[in-house]
């Protein structure tokens, strides 16, 4: 069941968006050599917490961090470490959730760590821009397709992939609500959207194909092929104003 949310929720959900996108910001300018993943993390929960909101990730389903922390060819779900250090060159994808005052903002985004190659370089400029594709597609009377396929085309047609296996979301008091919102699709086809609807919109690409592959802390996802992976997402709300982006830092 696809759950519309009042104006007044809309609201609410902006703060818990405000609060998930300044904790990622926070732990993406300490993305630099030498820094470990738990510290970044650390960041994250220290910020949400001091907002009065709790990290939207920790514990869920047995998670048992703040924030997801993929670095390079890890697609979404790594678990930050200690003894996971950054390098120069790395691409280093931060998930963050926050819940405050019964809902959740969850958003995402992909850091250089120093310089990084050209090839890195492309790939996160493409993701980022087929997210902010996607969301200019999430128009009230649009569908999911419409979304989908704005993502896909764009991907596509650089020689990248977009992950099958993994998908966005409905966003609401619950982390994952309905409806699931693929990043492929054809247009015009799939749900409609309506005024109301708030939904992460989060492509995952990758270098190489998009098979993916769980490891055995059954949380890490990379790709098979070992090439990298970059993330990007929001949540927004659809309006009859247009899509309204509900992880901002303003």
């Amino acid at each position: 069941m696809i759950i519309l949310k009042t104006a007044r929720e809309l609201s609410m959900m902006r703060d818990a968006g405000r609060i998930a996108q300044r904790a990622l910001l926070l732990a993406g300018k300490a993305v630099e050599p030498g820094v470990s993943t738990a510290e970044l993390d650390t960041i994250v929960r220290k910020y949400i917490e001091k907002q009065g909101a709790k990290p939207s990730f920790l514990g869920y389903g047995g998670f048992p961090a703040s924030a997801c922390i993929s670095v390079n060819n890890v697609v979404i779900h790594g678990i930050p470490s200690r003894k996971q250090i950054l390098k120069q060159g790395d691409i280093v994808s931060i998930d963050v959730g926050a819940f405050f005052e019964g809902y959740h903002g969850d958003n995402a985004w992909t850091f250089a760590c120093g310089d990084i190659s050209d090839e890195a370089k492309a790939l996160l400029e493409a993701t980022k821009e087929s997210l902010f594709l996607g969301i200019k597609a999430a128009k009230e009377g649009n569908r999911l397709g419409d979304i989908g396929s704005a993502v896909q085309e764009y991907v596509e047609a650089r020689s990248y992939s977009v992950v099958r296996d993994f998908v966005g979301h409905g966003v609401g008091a619950k982390l994952h609500e309905e409806p699931s919102v693929p990043n492929f699709g054809t247009p015009g086809r799939g749900q409609r959207l309506m005024k109301g609807m708030t939904i992460a919109i989060e492509p995952m690409v990758n270098m190489g194909t998009h098979r993916v592959k769980v490891l055995d802390d059954d949380w890490t996802t990379v790709t098979v092929d070992g090439k990298l992976s970059a993330h990007f997402e929001h949540t927004i709300a659809i309006t009859s104003d247009g899509p309204v982006i509900l992880t901002s830092a303003e």
